[in-house]
């Protein structure tokens, strides 16, 4: 029977058989492991009488989309080339990139880029680097990134679906804004070397910043540290400010712990306190007050210490027993630990909860000083006038793991180690708290008004390096050039809702450089999580990466000046992290059998006589979006199969791990590790380096157990194994349940839809 197709002036015409054959084929061209047939049969089977020419084309990605599998992974590659062939066609009307001059021009008129693209740069310039534009690099992609570039990154009518570019676009405009303002001698070659690092996939952007950079939007911080002080005006403040930011999308890190509990009395005994859990609800309500088109809100994760006196009804607020009065369920929890509490639980003795607000000056000390916190700590344990709870400190260790485990949500935030191996001197700039996914260690200083002098609000400005695209650790010096000073110049151009992180972001100039392919760069070079053999291969990666990222710092430095509050950090007294990372890491990374291999003390010199630009230059995230824009496994995470299922707008996008063909012996996947124990050390290794924190799981297998169960003593094992090794802090936990679908789904599980993973997440 003649199968029939809509035109578009409503005609219909029969199906033309010889154009639908030469786009599948090519479409299958020059790609190994496919077949045009396949695709064409599947169309067929799905397409309907009367269906619009128009969506043949989507028919054939989908049906090239249904076709990627383990056996058959270079599907992947198909739909990914029918797609960006649909791509181009809605932008451009046809298949060819269009004058970058006259898209520009086009685009600044419909007001859907930033203006000054066309002052900052001549038209000269823009036709240089319209001809440097390589169109051929749309084939790299695979076909998750096109459904998220696609769903996510390009610039397009939000309500129509109309398209305004294409994906070179957002590489080499994204590029051209970072360095607008660079020396004109220089920055043309700068805006090349960016996007040729950027569209080969050897750095990867966040979300924020490719969606939103080269438009009017101008605001680009993933995440946004805040905490809130003992004070109903402190309190009012940090709400208004969670509204402000959660509107431009970021996700929220809040410290809560220096609120009253419950019962204290307040104006001298004029009244008792309601205690926190009134005020998390209200933070819950700010939080989830904007949304991205009334469909998501915003997401946040609130920090307390594990010593406050409200800490059992805490510890329970996330998980689904009890009723809404009780229960605050719709932020994520970080318990913040040092070590004199662990020392309580391995001596089996009791902890003491107090309300902050009884024993003056332990709250602050608790970050800033670990020796005047264990004495008015226990000062305040032999008061018999100060109210307390005592408590095992197995028994309340136990309930952090199972509401860890029952909700996967509860995280732990070491903040002795945050403040004694972090950038900052913790007697002046202590690190209070994490942040959404626990790979931020900022400080932070609670607001009484919004446009408080005194306040601090830390923001995230993240990207990361692609490990599997790079082929040498040498190639990371001109990377972290790169990317440092594209960060650093964001750091300027971008908007701050908020005058308190304004004042943070320019007088610190964090950044947060993290690694993602993690998995792959192992496998493709013969190492696993589970072994110690990959221990010095990791060590040896993760030296280059900070000692590189110190040096591109520093070379800014030397050009633009040191960041003003330089003089807070440990680096302007010459410390190194090399020189203040848990030792005891030496012992349990048995791997690590050679000394470090860059030359530090050239740096450490060049620090002390410039300066760094920036205070903290790495934090390795989660990558979970732009993993499947640059075809890699997330961040530093072990995928759970070879194949993956990513959630998306479209529905489920199957993506393959790089070269499995090649690899399926070498990869390690989540499940086949076993333990936590390789997994972890690793970490420990990389945090020897990194100057803010990492984003780490912990993953378990009830099966592998004794009746199905994991033992409480394994949890506590490997807090305590993570803590001892200078891990700063821990984020999902992670339980198999068996499911084969589960096994392949790739996105833990995130906050309120993948609100994260427009947040924090890159």
């Amino acid at each position: 029977m003649t199968l029939f197709v809509t035109k578009r002036d409503g005609s219909q015409v029969p199906f033309d058989t010889e154009k639908f054959n030469r786009v599948a084929m090519y479409g299958t061209e020059g790609i190994d492991g496919v077949s045009a047939s396949a695709i064409a049969m599947k169309v067929h089977i799905s397409a309907k009488n009367g269906i619009k020419t128009t969506d043949i084309h989507s028919l054939m990605v989908k049906a090239a989309a249904d076709l990627i599998s383990v056996n058959s992974p270079n599907y992947s590659r198909v739909a990914a080339k029918l797609n960006i062939g649909l791509i181009r066609k809605e932008a451009f009307g046809g298949y060819d990139y269009p004058n970058l001059l006259e898209h520009i021009q086009r685009n600044v008129d419909r007001k859907k880029y930033d203006k000054e693209l066309l002052t900052k740069y001549t038209s000269k310039e823009i036709n240089e680097l319209g001809d440097y534009l390589n169109p051929e690099r749309d084939d790299l992609f695979g076909y998750a990134a096109t459904v998220q570039l696609r769903g996510k990154y390009l610039v397009q009518n939000r309500v129509t679906g109309e398209l305004y570019e294409a994906p070179q676009h957002v590489y080499i405009l994204s590029a051209m804004c970072f360095f607008q303002n660079w020396n004109k001698d220089t920055r043309l070659q700068m805006v090349k070397d960016f996007y040729d690092a950027t569209s080969t996939f050897k750095l990867s952007l966040p979300t924020p910043i490719m969606a939103g950079l080269r438009t009017p939007t101008r605001q680009f911080s993933s995440c946004v540290v805040m905490e809130a002080g003992d004070s109903l005006p402190s309190i009012y403040t940090t709400a208004s400010a969670i509204v402000s930011y959660v509107s431009q999308r970021a996700g929220i890190g809040l410290g809560f712990g220096a609120i009253r509990a419950l019962g204290s009395e307040i104006r001298g005994g004029e009244a008792n306190h309601t205690g926190v859990i009134p005020f998390l609800k209200y933070f819950q309500a700010a939080v989830k007050s904007c949304s991205q088109g009334g469909v998501r809100g915003g997401a946040a994760t609130a920090f307390y210490p594990l010593w406050h006196r409200e800490t059992q009804n805490l510890l329970v607020l996330k998980n689904n027993r009890g009723v809404e009065e009780n229960r605050v369920r719709h932020m994520d929890y970080g318990v913040m630990i040092n070590g004199l509490l662990y020392k309580r639980l391995t001596e089996s003795k009791n902890i003491s909860l107090f309300s902050p607000n009884d024993v003056p000056g332990m709250y602050d000390a608790f970050f800033s000083d670990q020796a005047e916190f264990a004495r008015l700590y226990e000062a305040a344990e032999a008061d018999e006038s100060i109210k307390r709870i005592s408590v095992p400190a197995v028994e309340l260790f136990s309930s952090i793991m199972q509401e860890r485990a029952s909700t996967g949500r509860i995280y732990i935030a070491n903040v002795d180690h945050m403040n004694t191996h972090g950038a900052f001197n913790p007697a002046v700039a202590p690190v209070r708290q994490s942040n959404l996914c626990m790979e931020i260690a900022l400080p932070t200083k609670p607001l009484e008004y919004m446009d408080d002098p005194n306040g601090e609000i830390s923001l995230c400005t993240l990207s990361a390096f692609n490990l599997g695209a790079i082929e040498s650790l040498d190639e990371l010096e001109h990377l972290s050039f790169l990317l440092v000073s594209a960060l650093d110049a964001l750091l300027d151009y971008q908007k701050y809702p908020v005058k308190a992180a304004e004042n943070s972001t320019k007088n610190r100039r964090s950044l947060g450089v993290g690694v993602t392919n993690l998995a792959y760069y192992l496998a493709k070079n013969g190492f696993k999580y589970s072994d110690t053999a990959g221990d010095q291969f990791v060590h040896d990666t993760f030296e280059a990466f900070q000692y590189y990222l110190l040096k591109a710092s520093n070379r800014l430095a030397k050009e633009f000046g040191e960041c003003s509050l330089f003089n807070e950090t440990r680096y302007a007294n010459g410390e190194l992290p090399i020189g203040h990372y848990r030792k005891q890491l030496d012992k349990a990374a048995v791997g690590v059998t050679e000394p470090l291999k860059m030359d530090w003390e050239a740096l450490r010199a060049d620090i002390k006589a410039y300066g760094l630009r920036n205070s903290t230059v790495s934090a390795l995230m989660p990558c979970e979006t732009s993993s499947q824009i640059t075809n890699s496994t997330n961040g530093i995470e072990p995928p759970r199969g070879p194949m993956s299922v990513k959630m998306s707008k479209e529905g489920t996008v199957r993506m393959i791990v790089p070269e499995f063909e090649r690899l399926k012996d070498q990869y390690e996947y989540l499940w086949q590790m076993g333990s936590n124990k390789g997994y972890l050390t690793k970490v420990a290794i990389m945090q020897k380096f990194v100057d803010q924190s990492i984003s780490a799981n912990t993953n378990y297998d009830p099966e592998i157990y004794p009746n199905g169960r994991v033992p409480m003593d394994e949890l506590l094992r490997d807090l305590l194994m993570a803590y001892s090794m200078g891990v700063k802090t821990l984020y999902y936990h992670n339980t198999r349940d068996r499911s084969g679908e589960e096994d392949e789904r790739e996105t833990p599980m995130a906050p309120v839809g993948d609100d994260c993973g427009d947040a924090c997440k890159i």
